[in-house]
């Protein structure tokens, strides 16, 4: 598991591990890339990544780039547009042909952007995002504890029979039944979302004193597998309701990328 650490910024890492699972990427109805050999790049500050060796990429689909760019913690990287057919994705693979000496393990190595690819799978499952990071971990549980949702002056939820919902690196999220949030002050949303560990989210917003919110509380109708006591649970954003109250106490606001400014 190679390791390296910038002496000018010491608290970067990059850590490269083999990864047990099969994964496949799809673009344009091919299989671009399907390996069982995988490696899995964990960075700081950036979401995990695969990087599948080469022999298992279809490189007849790739076409060289004249695009580069340099990381200072991994090297040179050279890039290939995806192409099949009359569909291709711009420079959505890079490689680095020379890495530096402390992440040498990635050489001979193609990763690719995920968003510009049509699929991704670990195994037979599909997944959605990014990278399932192994080191992240999410955990419901059962809470008697009193929660109330304050939106606009107005309670708006409050139960004693929420599901909390612990996922690394983020906030607390509680999951409270529909019995218990006032249905009536929300209207269904066309927004969806997608989590790698959830599984993918529909929306609610509030009307509530002439105000609108929109998109201010989600739910998973279908979650994945690994995930089910969620199920049919609505969530609503604590960073942007008044409150949320934990045995009567406020919970305090983290700031992430759902805070509004």
């Amino acid at each position: 598991m190679p390791l390296i650490a910038d002496p000018l910024a010491p608290g970067h890492r990059v850590i490269v591990e083999p990864s047990p699972r099969r994964v496949r990427v799809a673009f344009a109805g091919e299989t671009v890339a399907d390996s069982t050999d995988m490696l899995l790049l964990h960075e700081t500050g950036h979401l995990p990544v695969y990087y599948f060796p080469r022999t298992d990429v279809r490189t007849d689909l790739l076409a060289p780039s004249e695009h580069r760019t340099h990381c200072p913690y991994k090297g040179d990287a050279s890039y290939w547009t995806v192409r099949v057919g009359d569909k291709s994705a711009e420079n959505a693979a890079w490689s680095y042909e020379t890495p530096i000496e402390q992440v040498a393990a990635i050489k001979g190595h193609v990763a690719f952007y995920w968003d510009p690819m049509d699929h991704w799978y670990e195994e037979d499952e599909e997944v959605f995002v990014h990278a399932r990071d192994p080191y992240s971990r999410v955990d419901v549980v059962n809470s008697s504890r009193p929660v109330r949702v304050v939106l606009g002056g107005e309670t708006v939820a409050e139960t004693t029979q929420a599901r909390f919902l612990f996922e690394t690196g983020l906030p607390t999220r509680y999951y409270i039944p529909p019995d218990d949030v006032r249905m009536d002050l929300l209207t269904p949303s066309d927004s969806h979302t997608q989590c790698p560990y959830k599984g993918t989210a529909s929306y609610y917003s509030a009307r509530i004193g002439g105000r609108s919110y929109d998109d201010i509380v989600w739910t998973y109708p279908e979650p994945i597998p690994e995930c089910p006591r969620i199920k049919g649970y609505l969530c609503f954003y604590n960073e942007r309701v008044d409150d949320i109250l934990v045995d009567g106490q406020p919970v305090p606001k983290m700031r992430t990328k759902w805070s509004e400014d």
